[in-house]
């Protein structure tokens, strides 16, 4: 019979004289029950401080390790890098779930390997299947099946850890080869220069949607330039709300780079392209 959420207004109905309040009876244990105060507090009343925030994160990897940095990050009222420095701050040796829970409710592996290493035997089997489909029957993200397909039109080996023995079978890592016999990748390109390169293309900047396109980029490349002013500014009782915005719209953006991706691995835009 322990308040979790609510204490100010148990308190201002007994200062009233009342006997009786409505309540929400919530089933569970300790840990769960502390959980669930700070996913209330972090929505609304007194805003916790990112302090609270952060011991409360501690607290919640302690108790729920099984979940994801994005899951906790969402009912901490930080982000997900924050509660990945954290866990790593936190962990120590104690030994962490191979596999956590995502905010869909989902169990993902923590490595995808044998989830690519199948998404590779599957390309082999049809390579016109899907990734979508792949996906499904890999247990992985149509993205890394992206990252599988586009790895394996390179003559590389499915996933990076890994490298293909002399008899086929997948033996020590890449990183465990001296370091001259190991291929340095190139440094991607910045995100200015790959703007810098798209305002340029004809075919986008001669279309309506290509020019909306390309302010939404442009948009996104001048705030990730900004984010400390941008923090800076966010009131405290605001940041709960900015934070669960900011992971709506990286959701979406990630969702429109797995479809341009899927899209882009047609046999129709691969002919075109």
């Amino acid at each position: 019979m322990r308040v979790i959420d609510g204490m100010h207004r148990l308190l201002a109905a007994t200062l009233k004289g009342q006997e009786s309040i409505e309540v929400e009876f919530f089933d569970g244990n300790t840990d769960d029950a502390f959980l669930r105060a700070v996913e209330a507090n972090v929505a609304h009343g007194l805003p916790l401080s990112r302090a609270d925030r952060r011991r409360a994160a501690e607290r919640i990897i302690g108790s729920h390790p099984q979940s994801s940095d994005r899951a906790i990050a969402r009912s901490a009222g930080l982000g997900a890098r924050t509660v990945a420095n954290i866990r790593r701050e936190t962990a120590g040796s104690a030994q962490q779930p191979v596999a956590r829970v995502g905010l869909d409710g989902k169990v993902r592996p923590l490595s995808s390997t044998e989830g690519r290493l199948r998404a590779a035997e599957l390309i082999a089997e049809n390579p016109m299947t899907s990734l979508r489909e792949v996906a499904r029957r890999a247990g992985i993200s149509p993205a890394t099946v992206s990252d599988v397909r586009k790895r394996l039109d390179s003559g590389r080996p499915p996933a990076a850890t890994k490298a293909p023995g002399p008899n086929g079978d997948y033996g020590p890592s890449e990183t465990a080869r001296p370091k001259s016999e190991r291929k340095v990748p190139p440094a991607p390109p910045t995100p200015a220069a790959i703007l810098e390169k798209l305002l340029r293309d004809p075919s986008l900047r001669h279309k309506q949607e290509g020019r909306q396109l390309l302010r939404l980029l442009q948009q996104n490349a001048i705030v990730t330039r900004e984010w400390s002013e941008l923090t800076a500014v966010v009131p405290s009782h605001c940041s709960a709300l900015v934070v669960d915005l900011a992971h709506q719209c990286a959701e979406t953006w990630m969702e429109f780079a797995r479809e341009l991706g899927e899209g882009s691995q047609s046999p129709g835009r691969r002919a075109a392209s």
